[in-house]
């Protein structure tokens, strides 16, 4: 016996032997090691509204950056007042002369079938806005964004495999399967995380004093902005085309002024690194606010010109600096978001459903149990032990690349149940006919299995891209149904194919059995 036990540590068993030993401490307990759907354990339902007026007037204010440079390129005179008003841009000029030569400029460079801009004259005022399908494709973009933003966001809080879904023209549908900190992911849910390079044409410790030295209104291009701290208020422009969006990375550490503090460094692409050159190559001296969320968190002068790195420090914790970092890496915002519902979902239906899941997985192995023993008698243990095995693989490999199970994905399991003994199947029954063409019982065997691979493969191959392409272009359950049988058909053929042959050698090499029961 101890020869036998010494020859089977010494084959090629023992890795199967050593991956269900070291793999058990990766899967069980399962219900911390998986991930589970919401509509297994429940979790929270958001309804978010977007304010797709936002994304529009961003885009205007866009454009009348480069009207405005335009018209100071061609020395037109420089109007009065320039400032997005609602959904139009608004110009206004001292005087006629001034309005015929701006309006020629503007329909010669910017009114086209690209730009969907538009422009009346009336009197003193010229009013650009978008037609209504550029507009609409303008909020459409927005809402795609922000899901694409969402994505990007939660995925990295590590809740993989949520829903996340436009509802009618302008609302998205979030779903928090198990979410544990659900504050946190509703706090960055509602962050527009909006970066912007603006420079400081004043500062005060209140919007009077700044407005008192100004000696006038608050002209409808400029706006004042907070700062982090008490009694700092910083005039800037309101518009400007240095933000987040020309981020490349972004990323948190320590350092700054004294090395020691919490900062995140950034990097811009090549377009956003040579439009900040330029800002401060041509304000040295000058200070730079770095603005998120209209809120100034630093405001450093500029030293030098800086093309394609730097940092934003001012953080109280290195948590809240990987925090905004991750914002930043993910995206704006293209316009903020309204909470319209949250709700939570219960996880007392998922709880029967899972049940009813597992005894219904149960029911088939005990059923396949009886099929393999009757019909392939000893044999027909070895391959209902490669089953419980492919289920095994299925769940280590679902925990290892964090899937989400899903009650779809139940389904998936019983289907591989089903499916999983096919491979065994035919690799019997090709036994069989070899053992009664008079070979040997290792070389029927052999044959067998390697006679066998081809069909498998064909017939799993065939089913693995059916579940590609259903994870690929299927939502919701569609996809957990799909990862399941994904994952079900890799174990199969990786058991099926491997394990069964493995089970073999022992039995025959180690054993020395003679006859085959099958």
């Amino acid at each position: 016996m101890n020869t036998a036990v010494r020859r089977i540590f010494f084959s090629g068993f023992t890795f199967w032997i050593v991956l269900v030993v070291v793999g058990s401490f990766f899967v069980f307990p399962l219900r911390e090691k998986l991930r589970f759907g919401i509509d297994l354990v429940g979790g929270t339902y958001i309804t978010l509204d977007v304010q797709t007026d936002e994304a529009v007037q961003s885009e205007l204010g866009e454009s009348l950056q480069r009207i405005l440079a335009k018209l100071k390129k061609e020395k037109i005179e420089t109007p009065a007042s320039a400032s997005v008003q609602g959904l139009a841009i608004e110009l206004v000029f001292a005087s006629a002369e001034a309005v015929n030569a701006a309006a020629e400029s503007i329909r010669s460079h910017f009114i086209n079938d690209q730009s969907g801009l538009e422009q009346v004259v009336e009197g003193s005022q010229i009013k650009v806005r978008f037609n209504e399908r550029r507009a609409k494709k303008i909020k459409d973009e927005a809402v795609k964004s922000n899901i694409a933003v969402l994505r990007a966001r939660l995925n990295k809080m590590g809740v993989e495999e949520i829903t996340i879904a436009a509802h009618g023209e302008k609302s998205i549908v979030v779903e928090l399967p198990d979410v544990t900190d659900r504050q946190q992911a509703r706090a960055m849910i509602g962050k527009v995380a909006k970066l912007e390079f603006k420079l400081v044409e004043r500062m005060g410790s209140s919007p009077e004093d700044i407005l008192y030295e100004l000696g006038q209104d608050l002209p409808k291009d400029k706006e004042i902005l907070p700062g982090t701290k008490e009694g700092e208020f910083y005039l800037v422009s309101r518009y400007t085309d240095i933000t987040g969006a020309q981020l490349k990375d972004a990323a948190a550490g320590q350092g700054g002024k004294l090395g020691m503090g919490n900062i995140v460094n950034f990097k811009f692409s090549p377009e956003g690194g040579e439009r900040f050159y330029k800002l401060t190559g041509r304000n040295y001296g000058k200070h730079l606010a770095v603005i998120l969320d209209g809120v100034v968190i630093t405001a450093p002068t500029i030293n030098a010109a800086i093309r394609s790195e730097g940092y934003i420090e001012g953080m109280e914790s290195l948590q809240k600096a990987k925090e905004l970092a991750l914002m930043l890496k993910s995206g704006a915002f293209a316009a903020s978001v309204k909470f319209e519902e949250e709700r939570q979902i219960g996880p007392t239906l998922g709880a029967a459903s899972v049940r009813q899941g597992f005894i219904a997985c149960l029911i088939g192995l005990l059923v396949l149990l009886v099929f393999c023993v009757f019909f392939y008698k000893l044999s027909g243990l070895l391959a209902f032990s490669v089953l419980l095995y492919n289920l095994f693989v299925l769940l280590l490999g679902m925990v290892w690349l964090r899937a989400t199970l899903t009650l779809p994905g139940i389904a998936g399991l019983v289907l591989t149940v089903g499916m999983a003994v096919d491979a065994s199947v035919l690799i019997f029954e090709r036994i069989r006919e070899d053992i009664s063409l008079g070979m040997t019982i290792k070389k029927a065997v052999n044959t067998g299995i390697s006679d066998a691979t081809r069909v498998i493969l064909d017939a799993n191959i065939c089913h693995l891209i059916v579940s590609v392409v259903l994870y690929q272009f299927g939502t919701g359950p569609v996809k957990g149904f799909a990862v399941t049988l994904m994952f079900g058909i890799i174990a199969t053929l990786i058991t099926g194919l491997l394990l069964l042959r493995s089970l073999f050698n022992v039995i025959l090499d180690i054993f020395d059995v003679q006859k085959l029961s099958i």
